[in-house]
């Protein structure tokens, strides 16, 4: 993972969601824990990124998004660990139902003597199906604000039972806890 945000886009856990047996109703998939620890090495104050380097050397950028109020008082050197949940489940539309592009979230500043705090978002859409390819068994999908995602699909028959311009609803519940050791 060369990127992980603050807030997470999911959209890399999308068309898992496309290995559901059936679409006659909403499929939630097992929720994505992702936890990243390590030493901040770099930021950048104006663009609001953070790069960690892991106990393995890796490098990973963290863009912090407005709402962390403490972003100012992280250090080059401070310990990191931030842990991301991501939930996705995905909803075939009705024909003529009503397309949607909604997000909520909260969070709170971390209370104690170092930054650090949680955010939770949850982000509802609704994406055209606009390329289906069988013989590489992957899936387009594109949504509001030009969003644009292609998956490899798990279960090839998911592909027979969907066609080009089908709706799909698909709601992302994340959240991320930050702590600054």
């Amino acid at each position: 993972m060369n990127r992980l945000n603050a807030i997470l886009s999911a959209a890399g856990s999308v068309v898992l969601a496309l290995s559901m047996p059936s679409w006659a109703q909403t499929r939630t998939l097992p929720t994505q824990t992702v936890t990243l620890s390590g030493t901040v090495e770099t930021i950048d104050h104006e663009k609001r990124v953070v790069n960690i380097k892991t106990p393995d050397g890796k490098f990973q950028t963290i863009d912090v998004p407005p709402s962390a109020k403490r972003f100012d008082e992280v250090k080059v050197g401070d310990k990191v660990s931030i842990t991301y949940n991501n939930t996705v489940s995905a909803r075939l539309k009705a024909p003529g139902e009503a397309p949607v592009n909604t997000a909520t979230g909260t969070s709170t500043a971390g209370q104690g003597e170092r930054p650090g705090g949680t955010a939770s978002q949850e982000r509802v859409m609704t994406a055209s199906i606009t390329d289906i390819d069988k013989n590489a068994q992957s899936i387009t999908f594109t949504g509001p604000n030009g969003w644009k995602y292609s998956r490899r699909v798990a279960d090839p028959t998911v592909l027979d039972k969907v066609k080009v311009g089908d709706q799909v609803d698909i709601t992302w519940d994340t959240d991320v806890t930050v702590a600054v050791q």
